[in-house]
């Protein structure tokens, strides 16, 4: 009821009298009342004025899962939502939940997190009230091996997302970080639990820093946050309710075919190492993989590279480094 009321106040942009909020949702006039007044315990700022009804004034920066709920347009991603006010990981909760049989589209969704995971072992923590932290939980039924394209639709739907609330030009460095101006935006880390030939369950994670107006000294140079690139804060919820909405349709359009040949030009325009020289090194092995001109991804995620002989290498995973730019020199 909370977040359709939410819904219904925001959209209405008036007063909306309580007499219609009582026959639509079937409750009491005090029912009403009681959600009126949680709200406003939350931050909303909702004026009632006698023979009118109820009119929403202000909406603080929230992420709870009625605030996100209230703005979904997605028809089964994320509807339930699984809200916590701070937690270790989004991922390690929503694996929790996938043991205990959660449905596919379940969200764990976080205003703090401590104890976050990044790509390659590394550490991602994050404030509260600042970014949006969670973690989207599927079931696919595709090969294992398939798995990691998922990573790069989640990477697509951020961009969309991005791109359509913000207007920022967003692009993607491969396979996954969201950067814009030599700056990382966003951060995506995938899970999975699998069989032999099946997969259990897959879980996505996303960390987009939103309203961040300072970083560690040691990631400062690479680090960045929409707030920095905008000079002003962005609604956090309406912006994770369009990644979602996004990823959905990414989603079920990859289900096809198991692939990205629908998809793999539209992630190419988003490249921002495309014609540029790079160098693909596997970091915990410290070893080079190859260098070159890249040039897009292929149907199966795999970056293509043309090096120096001529030839074309397909890379299917490492760590990208643009010349000039990313930390390659």
């Amino acid at each position: 009821m909370k977040a359709e009321l939410l819904r219904i106040l925001r959209e209405a942009g008036d007063y909306v009298s309580g007499q219609r909020l009582c026959e639509q949702f079937g409750v009491s006039r005090t029912a009403v009342w009681k959600v009126m007044n949680q709200l406003k315990e939350e931050g909303y700022e909702i004026e009632s004025v006698k023979n009118k009804g109820y009119r929403i004034r202000e909406i603080p920066d929230v992420l709870t899962a009625q605030e996100l709920k209230s703005r979904l347009r997605t028809r089964w991603m994320g509807r339930n939502c699984i809200y916590l006010e701070c937690v270790d990981s989004t991922n390690t909760e929503a694996k929790r939940l996938a043991g205990q049989g959660a449905l596919e589209g379940t969200l764990v969704l976080a205003e703090e997190q401590t104890g976050g995971k990044g790509r390659l072992g590394r550490n991602w923590s994050a404030a509260r009230g600042e970014n949006v932290m969670m973690t989207l939980l599927l079931r696919p039924k595709i090969r294992p091996e398939h798995a990691s394209m998922l990573t790069l639709l989640m990477a697509m739907a951020a961009v969309r997302s991005i791109r359509k609330e913000t207007g920022l030009e967003a692009g993607i460095k491969w396979p996954n970080d969201v950067v814009a101006h030599g700056k990382k935006l966003c951060g995506i880390l995938t899970e999975m639990d699998t069989e032999i030939n099946s997969i259990n369950y897959v879980v996505i994670g996303i960390g987009i820093n939103v309203n961040q107006e300072q970083f560690p000294e040691e990631i400062r140079e690479t680090a960045g946050s929409l707030y920095l690139e905008l000079g002003k804060r962005i609604p956090r919820a309406e912006l994770a309710a369009g990644v979602l909405e996004e990823l959905e349709r990414l989603y079920e359009t990859f289900l096809q075919t198991e692939d990205l040949s629908a998809l793999y030009e539209e992630y190419n325009g988003f490249c921002v190492h495309s014609g540029q020289e790079v160098r693909v090194t596997m970091p915990l092995k410290d070893l080079e993989v190859c260098r070159g001109i890249a040039e897009g991804i292929n149907e199966k995620g795999e970056l293509a590279v043309r090096k120096a002989d001529g030839s074309v290498e397909y890379v299917y995973a490492g760590e990208v480094s643009v010349r000039g730019r990313y930390g390659y020199v």
